[in-house]
C-alpha cells in the first residue's frame, strides 16, 4: 500500500520558498512543490496570481478567526480540501498518487479529517 506514496516523484515533496506580501508586509512561505502546484491552478480558477490568492486568503483568514496562525499548515490543507472537491482531477501537472481511495484509507481519512478541521 505504501508505495503509492513511497513510490511519488521526489520533486513532489522539494521544498520552494516565494516572497509574497501580507498585510502590506513583505514574508516568504515555504511549501512543498505538490502544494505551489495546487496553489497555482486554484488561483488561476479564481483569476489572480497565486501571490494575490494568497494574500486575499490571509485576509479573509484574520476577519473569520482574528489570526492566522499555522498559516503555510492551512493552506496545505485548503490544497487536500481543493483535491477532494474536485476528485484530485486538475490540470497542474504534477504525479498524484491515484487508486481506489478504499484501497487507501489512511490517505482518504487524512483529506476527511483536514478538510473537518478547516471547515
Amino acid at each position: 500500500m505504501c508505495q503509492i506514496f513511497a513510490g511519488q516523484p521526489t520533486s513532489n515533496y522539494e521544498p520552494e520558498r516565494r516572497s509574497v506580501r501580507l498585510d502590506g508586509y513583505s514574508t516568504s512561505i515555504q511549501l512543498e512543490r505538490i502544494f505551489w502546484r495546487i496553489l497555482e491552478e486554484i488561483a488561476e480558477k479564481d483569476g489572480s496570481s497565486v501571490a494575490r490568492f494568497i494574500a486575499k486568503l490571509h485576509d479573509e483568514v484574520i476577519v473569520t478567526h482574528g489570526e492566522a496562525r499555522n498559516f503555510t499548515s492551512m493552506l496545505r490543507c485548503c490544497c487536500l480540501i481543493y483535491m477532494d472537491q474536485t476528485n484530485g482531477e486538475g490540470n497542474r501537472g504534477v504525479s498524484v498518487p491515484r487508486g481506489n481511495p478504499a484501497a487507501h484509507p489512511t490517505a482518504l481519512a487524512m483529506a476527511k479529517t483536514a478538510a473537518l478541521a478547516v471547515g
